[in-house]
């Protein structure tokens, strides 16, 4: 259990969903988190159930279980890319020491549990919570290793990444 302490998590989106039965209405509820070391390492999970703490602790587990290793340089991303899912696309930029998390809402919180501290992005498309999510995922996989990039070449890193 001393694992779990060392993850911090965020709740992007909690939705509350009604189901209209015989006797009335029926509420259960969807949460949508990301869960990350600060350390480079990431996952977003998304839970539902019939309270909120149950979807909350559904979505973190799913989130634990679905992470990724992000390739870091200088606590921001190593080159521009573009994350696409559906409708919904997110342009992450490298940024200059200093510069912090220029983003918002679904993508700040996913950049900040996966310790990049430096980068522009801009959401374009959809303004879906869950869409924006997978969209930034997508980018963080595209994005490639500046050790595995060298060795592939046949380089040095500072003569690929300066």
């Amino acid at each position: 259990m001393e694992q779990e302490k060392e993850f911090s998590e965020k709740l992007i989106k909690l939705n509350r969903v009604a189901k209209v039965v015989k006797g009335g209405r029926r509420f259960s509820f969807s949460a949508l988190t990301v869960v990350g070391d600060k350390n480079g390492r990431v996952g977003y999970g998304y839970g539902k159930a019939n309270d909120v703490s149950e979807a909350i602790r559904k979505s973190v587990e799913k989130a634990k279980q679905a992470m990724i290793e992000v390739p870091r340089q200088r606590q921001t991303i190593p080159h521009t890319v573009t994350g696409k899912f559906k409708s919904a696309s997110v342009l992450l930029k490298p940024a200059a020491p200093g510069t912090g998390i220029i983003a918002g809402g679904p993508v700040r919180a996913v950049l900040e549990v996966g310790g990049i501290n430096d980068v522009l992005s801009k959401s374009l498309g959809s303004q879906n919570a869950v869409n924006i999510v997978k969209a930034v995922f997508a980018g963080l996989e595209a994005l490639l290793d500046p050790r595995e990039v060298s060795k592939n070449r046949g380089k040095k890193i500072r003569e690929i990444w300066g």
